[in-house]
């Protein structure tokens, strides 16, 4: 299964894109979407372009998306969740499931804590996808929400299958 990891953002979006063959993973590619333009609607219509490219360059199979925390700054995070609707609808376009997790659910699934910082979560990754240089921090947080979703779809189809032995 290839898995689109995207860690959105309005300046710099990250993406990761794993192969997961039941407990193994493998790097496939990474980057980061960088948004052009004057206005956030510029911003955001260059974020989709780029993330498009990105969806058919890698036909991924599914995707998953961090989910957006609340801070101070009302602006900021309404900003940032508009960016968020971008990488949700791309590839929910191209046909794909959408996998939405927090930032500790991740760093759990990626470091084995929820509090974990990013530069753990950032070794970790180099750690699980030997060979793997990250273009960015975003790009890195892509990889470790890819990796999440690897992890938790494994997790649910070995639960699923346990249920079917289980009624039969």
């Amino acid at each position: 299964m290839r898995v689109l990891g995207i860690d959105p953002g309005l300046r710099s979006m990250g993406w990761g894109v794993i192969e997961a063959d039941g407990p193994r993973l493998r790097h496939v590619a990474n980057g980061q979407c960088r948004s052009e333009g004057t206005d956030l609607a510029e911003r955001l219509l260059s974020l989709a372009a780029q993330l498009r490219a990105v969806v058919a360059a890698h036909a991924p199979d599914a995707a998953a998306v961090e989910q957006v925390f609340v801070n101070r700054d009302g602006a900021g995070t309404l900003k940032l969740g508009q960016a968020r609707g971008i990488a949700m609808l791309i590839p929910a376009e191209a046909g794909l499931a959408v996998g939405e997790y927090s930032p500790s659910a991740i760093k759990k699934a990626v470091v084995g804590t929820g509090g974990a910082a990013k530069a753990q979560v950032a070794h970790m990754v180099s750690i699980l996808l030997p060979g793997a240089v990250p273009a960015g921090p975003d790009a890195a947080d892509a990889l470790a929400i890819a990796i999440c979703h690897a992890h938790h779809r494994r997790a649910g189809q070995g639960l699923a299958a346990a249920l079917a032995r289980a009624a039969s």
